[in-house]
C-alpha cells in the first residue's frame, strides 16, 4: 500500500522505515530538508510541501501524521482538509487528546474525509520490535488499512478499539499507568540506594525480570540505564510530562474513579521541576513555628531556631507538639 507520512522525527522516521521494510510505499513530508533527504535515500518519496505530498498519492489517499499534539497537529489537519478528497483518510498517530479526535472526526466527516486516531506505543525500539497500536474511528477504514497496522505492529500488537477517540483514549490510560509504574520503580530504587545494604541496581533490575511479579520492559530499560551509569550520574531529576497523564487524571475525576497512584505520580513529576518547592518551604516554616525545629536557610546548612520564634507559642506548661 502507498501511504503518506507527515513528521519524520524519532517515531515517524522509524515507522516509515518499518513500513518500507514491510513492502509499503512511503511518500513523506517533514519541514526539515535533512529528514526528507534521508527518507529519499532509503527508498521513500520525499515531498517538499503538503500540496506535493497529496499529489504523490492516489485516491483514496491515506495520510499518517506523527506530529506533536496540539497546534502542529491541528494546523496540519486543517491544511490537509482543504487538499484531500472525499474518501481519503487521515490517521493521527500522535498523542492527541481523545476529545479533540471526536471533534476532528465530525469536522472531517462533513467534508467526506475519514479520520482514525491511532495510539502508538513502542518508542525508539519500535523499528526493531514493532509498535503497539490502539486504533479508533470508522471500522471500515480500519479494515481497509489493516495491512499497514499489521506491518507496524508485532504479532497481536494492534487492536481496533471503537469509534472516534477510542484509540487515543486507551493510549491515554496506558500512559497514565506508565506514569505510576515508573514512579513506583523510581521510589523503590531510591529506598534501596538509601539503605545500609548497598546493591548493584543493574543486577537487581536484571534479577527482578527473571520470573518476578514486577518484571516488565520498563525494568529492562532501568537495567540498561544502571549498566550505563550505576548512580545515574549526569542525569537531572527533572521529569517532563507529555500531557496524557494529566488527561488520565482529568478523566478519572470526570468518571468519578479513584486513581490516587496515577494522580500522585503526575504530581511527582511536577515536583521534580522545582529546585526548592515552595510547599516544602511552607512545611519547614510551620515545623519551625510550632515546634522550634531547625530550618535550613536558602543555600546554607541547617540552623537552629528558638521555639516558635516570631510566632505563636503554646501557653506556659503546655506540652509541645510531637514531630510529624
Amino acid at each position: 500500500m502507498k501511504i503518506g507520512m507527515i513528521g519524520l522525527g524519532r517515531m515517524g522516521m522509524n515507522m516509515a522505515r518499518r513500513l518500507m521494510k514491510g513492502g509499503h510505499q512511503i511518500a513523506a513530508f517533514d519541514r526539515g530538508a535533512e529528514p526528507r533527504s534521508e527518507i529519499a535515500k532509503e527508498g521513500g518519496i520525499a515531498a517538499a510541501s503538503l500540496e506535493e505530498l497529496v499529489k504523490k498519492l492516489a485516491c483514496p489517499r491515506a495520510v499518517w501524521l506523527m506530529l506533536p499534539a496540539g497546534k502542529p497537529t491541528e494546523e496540519t489537519i486543517t491544511a490537509l482538509s482543504s487538499l484531500l478528497s472525499p474518501g481519503d483518510v487521515i490517521i493521527d498517530g500522535g498523542n492527541s487528546y481523545y476529545k479533540d479526535d471526536v471533534r476532528r472526526a465530525g469536522e472531517l466527516t462533513a467534508r467526506g474525509i475519514h479520520y482514525l486516531d491511532a495510539g502508538v506505543s513502542g518508542g525508539v525500539w519500535g523499528l526493531e520490535l514493532g509498535y503497539c497500536l490502539m486504533v479508533g474511528g470508522p471500522e471500515k477504514e480500519f479494515a481497509r488499512l489493516e495491512t499497514v497496522f499489521k506491518t507496524l505492529a508485532p504479532k497481536e500488537g494492534y487492536l481496533y478499539t471503537g469509534p472516534s477517540g477510542a484509540g487515543h483514549f486507551v493510549k491515554m490510560v496506558h500512559n497514565g499507568i506508565e506514569y505510576a509504574m515508573m514512579q513506583a520503580y523510581g521510589e523503590g530504587f531510591e529506598i534501596i540506594q538509601a539503605s545500609p545494604y548497598k546493591q548493584d541496581l543493574a543486577k537487581v533490575s536484571h534479577l527482578w525480570n527473571q520470573g518476578s511479579v514486577v518484571r516488565s520492559w520498563l525494568l529492562e530499560l532501568a537495567e540498561a540505564a544502571f549498566v550505563k551509569s550505576p548512580g545515574l550520574e549526569g542525569i537531572s531529576g527533572y521529569v517532563e510530562d507529555s500531557g496524557e497523564g494529566r488527561w488520565t487524571v482529568q478523566q478519572a475525576v470526570e468518571s468519578g474513579v479513584a486513581a490516587p497512584v496515577i494522580t500522585l505520580s503526575l504530581y511527582g513529576r511536577f515536583l521534580s521541576r522545582q529546585k526548592d518547592a515552595f510547599q516544602n518551604k511552607v512545611l519547614a516554616a510551620l515545623r519551625n513555628q510550632f515546634g522550634g525545629h531547625a530550618v535550613a536557610a536558602a543555600g546554607a546548612e541547617k540552623r537552629s531556631a528558638s521555639a516558635g520564634a516570631g510566632g505563636w507559642k503554646p501557653s506556659q506548661g503546655q506540652a509541645g507538639e510531637a514531630k510529624p
